[in-house]
């Protein structure tokens, strides 16, 4: 058993027979009363953000999550298989657990996944990765102008926003975390 002092952000909590990860947190010590650690946890499995207040010394149960590296290989119908780095097993996870990763997510590509007693719970991808454009509309001469945004297939299938300029066969930097266009990557 560990204690509200052992909260950090990343740390994985056993809350109701769930996991829950600690994706923010702040310890308050009010000017009347005892202090408390306000948290932001995330389920690892549903995604779902909730909002949780522990007071300050409270009993917390805490889960031990390995990371490991695997390389994606291919979607087998809906599944999608890994191959573990480490020893070249390969591991099939199915889209629940994969989340939104297949939006920026290449065969061959390496990514982390987190482990519990072996069970895999979620892919984790680097904060960016570099797409190709497949598709978007061509700009009109004079959308040099910053500010104006267009719709624009990347190579995976998803569909970001990029500036009006872009074209297609562009390699752009992709946010992983909410699909938002970074820049442009010259070769």
């Amino acid at each position: 058993m560990a204690s509200t002092a052992d909260i950090r952000n990343g740390v994985v909590l056993n809350m109701d027979g769930q996991l829950w990860t600690v994706i923010d947190f702040q310890h308050v010590k009010p000017g009347k009363g005892g202090a408390f650690v306000r948290t932001k946890v995330k389920n690892v499995m549903s995604g779902k953000v909730v909002d949780r207040t522990f007071n300050a010394g409270a009993k917390i149960e805490t889960e031990t999550v390995d990371r490991a590296d695997f390389q994606y290989l291919y979607k087998d119908g809906d599944n999608y298989v890994f191959m573990d780095l480490g020893n070249y097993d390969q591991i099939t996870l199915s889209p629940a657990n994969v989340g939104d990763a297949p939006n920026f997510m290449l065969e061959n590509q390496n990514v982390t996944i987190a482990l519990h007693n072996g069970d895999p719970l979620y892919v984790e991808l680097p904060a960016s990765v570099v797409l190709e454009i497949t598709y978007t509309e061509p700009g009109l001469q004079g959308d040099r102008s910053t500010g104006g945004t267009k719709p624009a297939t990347v190579e995976t299938g998803y569909e970001i926003q990029v500036p009006l300029f872009l074209e297609q066969g562009t390699k752009v930097k992709v946010d992983t975390r909410d699909g938002s266009y970074l820049g442009r990557v010259n070769d």
